[in-house]
C-alpha cells in the first residue's frame, strides 16, 4: 500500500467498537495525522463544540443514535469534510449521510490501510472545490462576456428561457445540447446555465468523455460496489451520483461506446442508476448537459451515435457559432481576455492597437476562443510596450477589406435554371485550396475555413496525410 502522509492533519474518529477504533487511530497516527476518537453522538458534540477538524471520520451506527444525525445538525463546520463508515446492508444510510454533505464513504470490514488513501483523495476533492469557487469568484462576470455579445444574443436569449423553465420546474429538468466547435466556448456556456439557475449552490460535476478509458467509464459514471472488479476494494459513488441535485456536463459524449450510451439514455429517462456490480437501483436527479464538436447525425448515418440517445437530448439545443461568425465582437472579447491575462502575467494592463484589432478581424481563428487566448498571450509576452500589435498573426492588412472576404464572387454569377449542385461546387473550392497549398490538408483547411478533420471526412478519408502532407 502506498505510505500516504497525512502530517498537519486533524481528524475526528467516531467510532463505538473499541478496538476497530483502536486499529484505525493507530493506522491514521503512523501517516501523521493528529486523531481525537469519540465513541457516541455525545462525544462527538463536545469534541465538535471545543475544537476544529480537518476531517471527520463518521460510523452510521452509534449507541446513542445515527451519525447522519451530526449532519442534519449542521454539527460539522464547512472546512470539515466527512468520511462515513458502514456495515454491510447499511449502505442507504451511508449514501443518504452524502446527500447530507458527507464527501465519501467506506463499507466494513475494510483494510485500515486503506484510509490514508481515502482521506488522501478527500483532501484533493476538498481543494479542487475550494480552487473552483476561488476561480468561479473571480470570473463570473468575464465569462459572461466572454461568451455572449451582440452576436450571440440569441444564444444568451435560448439559455434565459431555459432557466426560467428550470425555475418552475426545480427537479427532473430537461438535458441540453450544447453544439459547436472545440474552442468555441461550450463548457463555459454550460457553467453559465449551471451558475444562473435554481441548482447554483449544488455540484456542478464535468466530464470530459473522450478522456475515460472504455474499462474505467462505467465505474466512473455510476459508480461500483465492493468486488465489482479485481481492484474494486471499496464501494464508491459514481458521477451521476456526486451530482445528484445539481448539473453533470458530459463533454464530447459521443466517445463513449454505444454500450454506455445505452445505459447514458437509460439513467436520464428513468432518473436512476445501477452501480457496476450492485443488484439495486438508485434515485437521482442530476440535470445531464452534453457537449459535441461533431456532427451527432453524421455519427448515427455510420453507427457511432445511438439514434435514441439523440433524440433524448436534442430537446433544449444550443449552437454555438465558430469565432470567425462573431464579427466586432471578437475585439471585445480579446480586450476581456487581455484583461485576465495581463493579471495571470503579473504585468500592467495592455491594450490593442489599430493594426492589432484589424489583424484580429482578419484571422479565421480555427482553434476559436482557446487559439485567441494563446495567440494574446504570447503577444503579452513577446511583444513590448503598452500597445499589442499581433505581429505574430502575419495577416496581412487591407482597411478597405472585413473578415469576411467575399470579393472571390463573380458579381454577376446568377444561378443556372437548372439547379445548382452545392456538393460539386465544394468539390472544386477544395481542389484549389488543396493545389493552392501544394496538397497540405492542414493548410488547406485553414484557407477555407474549416478543420482538418472536416477536409478529410469531404475527400472520403481514402487520402492519408502522409500523401496529402500536413
Amino acid at each position: 500500500m502506498s505510505t500516504t502522509k497525512l502530517d498537519g492533519l486533524s481528524l475526528l474518529l467516531v467510532e463505538d467498537e473499541p478496538l476497530l477504533r483502536r486499529q484505525l487511530a493507530a493506522q491514521l497516527e503512523r501517516q501523521g495525522a493528529d486523531v481525537t476518537a469519540a465513541d457516541s453522538l455525545a462525544a462527538a458534540r463536545q469534541w465538535l463544540k471545543d475544537g476544529q477538524f480537518d476531517f471527520a471520520l463518521l460510523d452510521v451506527n452509534l449507541p446513542d443514535g445515527l451519525g447522519p444525525d451530526l449532519l442534519r445538525e449542521k454539527a460539522f463546520p464547512g472546512a470539515t469534510s466527512v468520511i462515513v463508515m458502514t456495515a454491510q446492508g447499511g449502505v442507504a444510510g451511508a449514501v443518504e449521510a452524502m446527500r447530507l454533505g458527507a464527501v465519501d464513504y467506506l463499507t466494513k470490514p475494510f483494510d485500515p490501510e486503506e484510509l490514508p488513501l481515502v482521506i488522501a483523495r478527500a483532501r484533493q476533492m476538498r481543494s479542487r472545490v475550494r480552487l473552483e469557487e476561488q476561480k468561479s469568484g473571480d470570473t463570473a462576470q468575464a465569462a459572461r462576456v466572454f461568451v455572449f455579445g451582440r452576436s450571440l444574443a440569441n444564444v444568451e436569449t435560448q439559455l434565459e428561457k431555459i432557466i426560467q423553465a428550470d425555475t418552475r420546474m426545480q427537479t427532473q429538468l430537461s438535458p441540453v445540447l450544447i453544439q459547436g466547435e472545440t474552442g468555441t466556448g461550450k463548457t463555459t456556456v454550460a457553467r453559465w446555465l449551471h451558475q444562473r439557475g435554481p441548482r447554483a449552490a449544488q455540484p456542478f460535476v464535468e466530464v470530459n468523455c473522450s478522456a475515460l478509458p472504455d474499462t474505467l467509464a462505467e465505474s466512473e459514471l455510476f459508480g461500483h460496489e465492493r468486488g465489482a472488479f479485481t481492484d474494486a476494494r471499496t464501494a464508491r459513488i459514481g458521477l451521476f451520483e456526486a451530482a445528484n441535485g445539481g448539473t453533470l456536463f458530459l463533454d464530447e459524449l459521443p466517445s463513449l461506446s454505444p454500450a454506455l450510451q445505452a445505459k447514458v439514455l437509460k439513467a436520464i429517462e428513468e432518473n436512476r442508476i445501477r452501480r457496476l456490480g450492485g443488484s439495486r437501483e438508485i434515485a437521482v436527479d442530476a440535470r445531464i448537459v452534453a457537449a459535441t464538436n461533431r456532427d451527432l447525425k453524421e455519427l448515427i448515418a455510420v453507427g457511432q451515435f445511438r439514434e435514441d440517445l439523440y433524440h433524448r437530448l436534442d430537446l433544449y439545443r444550443i449552437q454555438i457559432p465558430p469565432l470567425r461568425e462573431r464579427g466586432r465582437d471578437t475585439v471585445m472579447l480579446a480586450e476581456v481576455l487581455l484583461g485576465q491575462l495581463c493579471k495571470k502575467q503579473h504585468l500592467p494592463a495592455k491594450r490593442l492597437s489599430a493594426s492589432g484589432k484589424q489583424r484580429l478581424l482578419a484571422c479565421r481563428w480555427p482553434g476559436n476562443v482557446r487559439e485567441l487566448e494563446h495567440e494574446l498571450e504570447r503577444a503579452i509576452v513577446f511583444e513590448g510596450g503598452a500597445e499589442l500589435n499581433l505581429e505574430q498573426l502575419q495577416t496581412p492588412i487591407d482597411p478597405n477589406k472585413t473578415a469576411a472576404h467575399t470579393d472571390w464572387l463573380n458579381p454577376n454569377f446568377h444561378f443556372p435554371p437548372e439547379g445548382f449542385v452545392l456538393d460539386d461546387a465544394m468539390a472544386v473550392l477544395i481542389g484549389r485550396a488543396l493545389q493552392q497549398t501544394g496538397n497540405n490538408v492542414s493548410a488547406a483547411a485553414r484557407l477555407l475555413g474549416v478543420s482538418r478533420d472536416f477536409l478529410r471526412y469531404r475527400l472520403g478519408g481514402n487520402k492519408s496525410d502522409s500523401a496529402l502532407g500536413e
